[in-house]
């Protein structure tokens, strides 16, 4: 009888592992150097004390998918919702070797870094099409949205039907833009917010609960 308990218990355990839901993972998308790794760290530093990674000017500083697990965002109404943060390199459509000699790299450097970025690229997408649950789409405000890459990735979020928050980022900036970029992609909600100085992001932490909640 003892023995029969035991194992109704470590199958109950097990069944509940396997059916339990994984968190949802949001991954933070969007071209070289729009900061997305800068927010990446100020929304895991914000809630847990933590950073995820270092940044650089120099583009394709992030060339490997980093995760931060269980990051609970709360407001003051008690909503809360806990994700997994997904930081990718930077998408693009051409990474040449000659961009990272120009900011002082030895040529066998700067061919490495290519490659890695390059490598870095396929992985982002293979997260997007097959393990992001929801997507923090990052542009620079200072800079254009209608561009290539950008037009291709958000088809590719809306093919998947995913949530997915625009970030106007680098609003501390004097030419910086949001409305360019409302105008770029009215069919979603677009946040300006500073990454750097921390501004305005209590009202994409209010997003973020109500779209990956």
């Amino acid at each position: 009888m003892n023995l029969f308990i035991r194992t109704k218990k470590r199958l109950s355990k097990f069944l509940n592992a396997f059916f339990k839901k994984r968190q949802s993972r949001i991954g933070i998308y969007g071209p070289p150097n729009a900061g997305k790794t800068t927010l990446s760290n100020r929304i895991v530093r914000d809630w847990t004390g933590d950073a995820l990674g270092p940044v650089s000017e120099i583009p394709h500083e992030t060339r490997r998918a980093r995760r931060k697990e269980g990051i609970t965002i709360s407001n003051q109404n008690g909503n809360t919702v806990t994700i997994d943060i997904v930081d990718t390199p930077g998408v693009t459509t051409k990474i040449d070797y000659q961009e990272f000699i120009e900011y002082g790299m030895e040529k066998d450097d700067a061919v490495k870094r290519a490659r890695e970025a390059t490598e870095g690229v396929a992985e982002a997408m293979h997260w997007l099409r097959e393990d992001i649950d929801g997507v923090i789409y990052m542009l620079d405000a200072t800079l254009d949205p209608f561009t290539q890459v950008n037009i291709m990735l958000v088809g590719i979020i809306e093919s998947r039907d995913l949530p997915v928050i625009i970030v106007a980022n680098k609003i501390d900036l004097p030419d910086a833009s949001a409305s360019a970029i409302r105008k770029a992609f009215p069919q979603h909600p677009v946040i300006p917010v500073s990454g750097l100085e921390g501004n305005n992001m209590e009202e994409l932490y209010e997003k973020m609960l109500d779209y990956f909640g």
